[in-house]
């Protein structure tokens, strides 16, 4: 039986441009090619969950309009259940996206159908199904904090993706089993600001029982209250697009946790280098939820790097 995930974030059509380099404020800058792809952090992260061979669920809103039928199709498509898919009286999300030759980006989302998102009973039932309940925060906070009280009802393990980065109240983090976070979000939720990993993941363990810090081309890092610290570092690749990269890590991360029971000293190790392949896997791409890998790849790509099964 596959790891059941349920997501509950957002669904954007992105607006991508390439550049030599991004641009500083005032500047315009001269760009090359333009894409529109379906993104969305919440979207890609249930693609990259389902592409790592979970049964995944969406639960979000989207547009009466073309952008929100793309991005519904692209989610069918993907094998996602978009039961839980409303269609909202706004425009669908949009990003606006502009990555440059080094694979860095910056990223502006006007929020649209997704600033409407609550949830009812159905999406009560979907969640205390799961193995995994994947959260992240570019829709309300109440639907993100109900869905983890139901979750937390239901013994289902709550995973957020604390992105973009804000400040969170100490009832959401209460109710959380894993926090993701990259070092820019981990600071925030901190309030600790340092380019040191470690008081981030000290301060960090105090709000929450284990803590997964990404680190770029620098792997990632686990911690948790017993005191385990363990980095991973990420498969050698040449990095085209990092705009999904984050979000394949995250949603190959729940699917691993489901498969392995939780996130633990004993299973720590195996779970980051998996997720660390899949962001990596990618990175090699360019584009958003088209560069989410498939299983195949990322089990090529952590047993070239890291060996054999754990």
């Amino acid at each position: 039986m596959s790891a059941r995930v349920v997501v509950v974030g957002s669904a954007n059509l992105d607006l991508v441009v390439t550049a030599p380099q991004l641009p500083r404020p005032g500047e315009t800058v001269l760009g090359d090619d333009f894409r529109m792809v379906p993104g969305g952090k919440g979207a890609n992260q249930a693609v990259a969950a389902g592409r790592a061979g979970g049964d995944c669920d969406f639960l979000g809103a989207v547009g009466a309009d073309e952008f929100g039928v793309l991005l519904r199709d692209n989610l069918v498509a993907a094998g996602i259940d978009v039961r839980g898919l409303r269609t909202a009286d706004r425009p669908s999300g949009v990003a606006l996206i502009a990555v440059d030759q080094a694979a860095e980006n910056c990223i502006v989302v006007a929020p649209g159908a997704n600033a409407t998102l609550t949830l009812d009973d159905a999406d009560r039932t979907a969640v205390a199904a799961a193995d995994v309940l994947l959260l992240q925060l570019e829709v309300p906070l109440p639907a993100v904090s109900r869905a983890a009280e139901w979750a937390r009802a239901a013994g289902t393990t709550v995973v957020l993706n604390a992105a973009p980065a804000r400040p969170l109240p100490t009832e959401l983090l209460d109710l959380l089993d894993v926090l993701v976070v990259n070092e820019h979000e981990a600071a925030v939720v901190a309030g600790v600001f340092t380019d040191d990993p470690t008081p981030l993941l000290d301060t960090l363990v105090t709000l929450v029982p284990r803590v997964v810090l990404t680190l770029g081309a620098r792997g990632a890092a686990y911690a948790d209250r017993d005191g385990t610290r363990i980095e991973v570092l990420p498969p050698k690749v040449d990095a085209v697009d990092t705009t999904a990269a984050g979000d394949a890590f995250t949603g190959a991360l729940a699917v691993a946790l489901a498969e392995r029971g939780g996130l633990t000293a004993d299973t720590a190790t195996a779970v980051l280098r998996w997720a660390c392949a899949a962001g990596a896997a990618c990175a090699e791409r360019p584009g958003a939820s088209t560069a989410l890998p498939e299983r195949a790849a990322i089990e090529a790509l952590s047993a070239a790097t890291y060996g054999g099964a754990e």
